[in-house]
């Protein structure tokens, strides 16, 4: 027996514990994803009022003395600058392709291995069904079990298609057009993380579906093999993905826009929307929500910002020295 079997042993039973545990797992691998790929800042001139003080030391011929003068010059600025420093050569993001392209191409091969075969589980029997007791569900999530609308189900299928292509709006803003290829890589990248997760868990572990217990569900869709996918909730996952993915690149390219959060606030309407309606139509427990709605949502946070181009210092004070008719140092600190 293969250590995926050993887990489907215990079909519909796994407990509060266990998710506990595949959480955990997940935030440590995405951590330990974030050590090993990451790159910090970008390219970004954030807008803020600055003082820069600069201090030149010049050769004088005023007296026969060739006496050197210091000058200190101070300039508060006001000015907003542009979200993206134009000119720079610097990108905002920077991707390894040693890694990344492995990463990728891992995490895709197995989303597309796992993906037909969680689909293709061998249907329940009638009599497995009617031996199911709410009794073995634990308490967080057994009320969850008496929740069942089709129409809610459907309705939740609506936002996970529509959400799959919602980044190409992206490609609307002229600054990351410019880098659609590397910004599409780094969404498949993300959507890949969470197929991992997903398909994984939903590979390993046959967690009945709330509807399963509920008694007033037709039995044929009860026994369906598709039955046993609920943990971890995969449509809230890739929702949050698709939607906070396209928050956080619109943030990465435009620091200092107000609509950024309207991106944020959308993304989190979007997801606890489709979650709330995967809940409604009893295909999930809370429990499987929160796991994969938590997996999506740094997935599709952390991707981009750990790609981040670190060519530019976020600190707040920079001393620059120059040269050319006089010679010194130019500081500048943002308030």
């Amino acid at each position: 027996m293969n250590i995926a079997n050993s887990f489907k042993t215990h079909s519909g039973n796994i407990n509060l514990l266990t998710m506990i545990r595949v959480l955990l797992t997940s935030c440590i691998l995405l951590a330990l994803y974030a050590k090993v790929f990451s790159q910090n800042d970008t390219s970004i001139q954030k807008s803020n009022d600055s003082l820069t003080i600069s201090a030149s030391l010049t050769d004088t011929m005023a007296t026969s003395y060739d006496t050197p003068t210091l000058s200190v010059n101070t300039k508060i600025n006001n000015s907003k600058s542009k979200s993206v420093q134009y000119g720079s050569n610097e990108p905002v993001y920077k991707l390894n392709l040693a890694v990344d392209i492995p990463v990728t191409a891992v995490t895709a091969g197995w989303s597309l291995f796992a993906f037909p075969k969680i689909y293709d589980k061998d249907p329940s029997t009638d009599a497995a069904i009617n031996n199911l007791s709410r009794r073995n569900i634990n308490g967080i999530d057994r009320w969850a079990s008496y929740v069942y609308s089709e129409q809610a189900a459907k309705t939740s299928d609506l936002f996970f298609y529509a959400s799959m292509p919602l980044p190409v709006l992206l490609f609307l803003d002229r600054d990351i057009r410019k880098d659609a290829l590397k910004v599409g890589f780094l969404y498949l990248e993300a959507m890949s993380v969470t197929g991992l997760f997903y398909t994984g868990s939903a590979y390993v572990f046959d967690r009945y579906r709330p509807s399963t217990y509920n008694p007033n569900v037709v039995m044929s869709e009860r026994t369906a093999g598709n039955q046993k996918n609920s943990f971890i909730a995969g449509h809230p996952a890739l929702v949050a993905t698709s939607t906070f993915f396209i928050a956080s690149v619109y943030s990465d390219y435009h620091p200092d826009s107000k609509l950024k959060y309207v991106f944020y606030g959308a993304a989190a309407v979007a997801t606890g929307t489709t979650a709330y309606l995967r809940h409604r139509g009893g295909k999930h427990f809370p429990t499987d929500l929160l796991v994969g709605t938590t997996i999506g949502t740094l997935s599709g946070i952390l991707v981009p910002k750990l790609h981040k181009n670190k060519a530019y210092s976020s600190s707040k004070v920079r001393v620059m020295p120059f040269t050319g008719e006089s010679h010194g140092l130019n500081m500048v600190y943002r308030f």
